[in-house]
């Protein structure tokens, strides 16, 4: 996921404002990422923001929600950064956020979850859960083919499939096709386990409902297994691999499930088996994947899904670590990225100065560490850490934790700005 083409010093950065509550995070994001930059790099390298228009700010401007000059400014520049945005009510576009990813072709929705101490959690151990979700962006339900109860086409598709495939389906039935890719699957896997090996993660965990779907899911998995060996046969071992070569020694006495039933001990590097292998590539089920990153969510650590499992799956994920307020995310494509907050537009606070920016924020720092501004993005995620960490928090975290100063949206980033701290070399 690394940026495509060289970098200037001098960068042009378009945004997307967003709808309801994107204003004010915006605003508290730019002069966050501004701070970082020049914290990182005293004035040597400068973001230049650019606005470009989607949403309602775009309907008033050009009199449509996605204006082709939003799209071609982010081919040009390549990346951009983007509040959330409200979906158009009563026809037009089915989404927005599934317009921008289909027309730059960005197949890969990459959600980093990770704890911050200090954010009150639902589970025990938090902490444990610190994984990377690629879901592909493109395909699944997400798609768009459907068609409504006793409409013409749902008809001729179930006269169709009943008459010529005696499949069945009831006359009241409204029809959805799934479609799931070879070229569109692989391409997902080959960046998940690419992302792994650059940060030397130790695993890749296909995520499938391949049990019931065979030819979709299914197929899905056995594409993942494919490219793993077809392009990274020098990096990969298959979790069966490890097994041939003698088990797999545990790094708890846990026992989990593999996706054939069998009770098979997990949570091991290859190299503590003598095997000069990088990352073990294996697959849950999706069903089970949900109990495993309860129970044994350090077990796990990348994670490639098809889109619906990876909806599911990142937002659960998030509520393990406090919410999608602290879940950053990035759309990305061979050409182009778009860095996302991961929650809803929040009308009913909107202009209230009491929205939490830390996912807007964390999407900024991946935006930084795409285009290789590592020093920057890790001034961003480190502040977060510390302010949290401090019981520094917008009302929707601070109103959880004990002890806690409640800041408003502008005063959260400035407390942001305040704890940035260049590593001591």
């Amino acid at each position: 996921m690394q940026f495509n083409g060289s970098v200037p010093e001098y960068l042009i950065v378009p945004f997307i404002e967003g709808d309801g509550i994107g204003p004010e995070i915006m605003d508290a994001a730019r002069r966050v990422l501004d701070a970082a930059v020049q914290k990182a790099y005293g004035g040597d390298r400068i973001i230049q923001w650019k606005e470009i228009f989607a949403g309602e700010k775009a309907k008033e401007k050009y009199g449509e929600y996605l204006p082709k000059e939003t799209l071609e400014a982010i081919r040009q520049y390549k990346i951009a950064l983007k509040g959330p945005l409200q979906t158009p009510v009563g026809g037009g576009i089915r989404s927005l956020n599934v317009a921008l990813r289909r027309e730059l072709d960005l197949f890969a929705c990459i959600r980093p979850v990770r704890y911050f101490p200090g954010v009150v959690a639902p589970v025990r151990f938090p902490e444990r859960l610190n994984v990377v979700i690629f879901r592909e962006n493109t395909e699944d339900v997400y798609s768009g083919i459907e068609w409504r109860k006793d409409s013409m086409e749902a008809q001729k598709v179930i006269r169709f499939l009943n008459d010529e495939l005696s499949c069945g389906i009831k006359d009241d039935s409204g029809i959805g096709i799934k479609t799931i890719s070879e070229s569109a699957s692989k391409r997902l896997v080959s960046m998940a386990i690419e992302y792994a090996i650059a940060k030397k993660r130790k695993s890749v965990t296909l995520v499938h409902k391949g049990n019931i779907m065979k030819y979709t899911e299914g197929a899905f998995r056995e594409w993942g297994y494919e490219v793993a060996k077809e392009k990274f046969r020098e990096s990969v071992i298959t979790e069966k691999e490890l097994h041939e070569n003698g088990g797999m020694k545990p790094s708890s006495s846990r026992l989990g499930r593999d996706t054939d039933g069998k009770n098979a001990e997990r949570g091991m590097r290859s190299a503590e088996w003598g095997i000069s292998k990088e990352i073990v590539i294996n697959d849950r089920i999706a069903d089970n994947m949900f109990q495993q990153i309860l129970l044994h969510p350090d077990d796990y650590d990348v994670i490639a899904t098809p889109n619906l499992n990876g909806d599911y799956l990142s937002d659960a994920c998030a509520a393990q670590v406090g919410g999608l307020g602290i879940a950053p995310g990035a759309n990305v494509g061979d050409n182009t990225a778009v860095f996302e907050a991961t929650h809803g537009t929040a009308p009913d606070i909107a202009g209230q100065n009491i929205a939490n920016p830390c996912s807007l924020i964390l999407s900024g720092a991946m935006m930084l560490e795409h285009i290789g501004w590592n020093e920057a993005a890790d001034l961003v995620i480190s502040a977060v850490s510390v302010t949290l960490k401090n019981r520094q928090a917008t009302i929707d975290l601070a109103s959880s934790m004990e002890d806690a100063t409640p800041l408003t949206t502008s005063d959260f980033a400035d407390a942001l700005i305040k704890n940035m701290k260049l590593k001591k070399q």
